[in-house]
């Protein structure tokens, strides 16, 4: 598969960012998101956490993740509303997690996954047909399928803080490119409207929940 010129300045953004920071620790806490620090006026923080990652693994699996879904929206969109999708998915993800942990002053986070998965999202919206496997599921299975799995057990890892993943992270990106697709293809809404009901499901189950504050 050949990377578009979109794709690849996004990539390498992300790998920049991150080497800096694994070289430089002061680099690294300057720009990672820390509930206190955003509360305190440096809302940069919620753009630039996006670009961090933990490790070279981190890095990987979500540019990896990123190279397997990116072709998918610039076919349907052009690099230009690629890179917003990309963009909005970040800053929901930042947003979704801001609301969750206000209270929670020493939370911080990093990584680009709340924006990869927004593209992701976005993805499977566009192709919901599209057959994905998993190294410990031996057939493939419907990509929808594996988006609402995956936004529910981001939902159960929000509730029960389930190891040191950024789940509201993940779910504010997913929320991004869910939304901003469906306002670029509105059509969506009328040529598939069972696949769209059906990916908002985890959605309205999330703020349900945090409703009856069960999260």
């Amino acid at each position: 598969m050949d990377l578009h010129i979109a794709t690849i300045a996004i990539i390498a953004a992300n790998v920049l960012v991150s080497l800096r920071g694994f070289r430089d620790g002061i680099f690294f806490e300057r720009y990672k998101f820390g509930i206190g620090a955003i509360q305190a006026g440096q809302k940069e923080r919620m753009f630039t956490s996006g670009f961090l990652h933990v490790d070279i693994s981190h890095l990987f699996f979500n540019m990896f993740t990123l190279y397997f879904f990116a072709d998918v929206v610039i076919n349907w969109f052009g690099p230009s509303k690629f890179i917003i999708i990309y963009v909005i998915s970040l800053v929901a993800g930042s947003l979704l997690a801001l609301f969750f942990h206000k209270k929670e002053p020493y939370y911080s986070a990093v990584g680009a996954s709340g924006a990869v998965t927004g593209i992701l999202y976005a993805a499977i919206l566009l192709q919901p047909d599209m057959q994905l496997g998993l190294m410990f599921i031996p057939i493939p299975l419907p990509a929808y399928v594996l988006g609402i799995a995956y936004l529910l057990y981001s939902i159960y890892g929000m509730k029960s803080r389930l190891g040191n993943i950024g789940h509201t992270a993940h779910f504010g990106g997913a929320i991004g490119g869910y939304v901003t697709t469906l306002l670029f293809k509105p059509g969506l809404i009328e040529s598939d409207t069972i696949m769209v009901v059906l990916l908002a499901i985890p959605i309205l189950i999330l703020f349900v929940l945090e409703k009856m504050g069960k999260i």
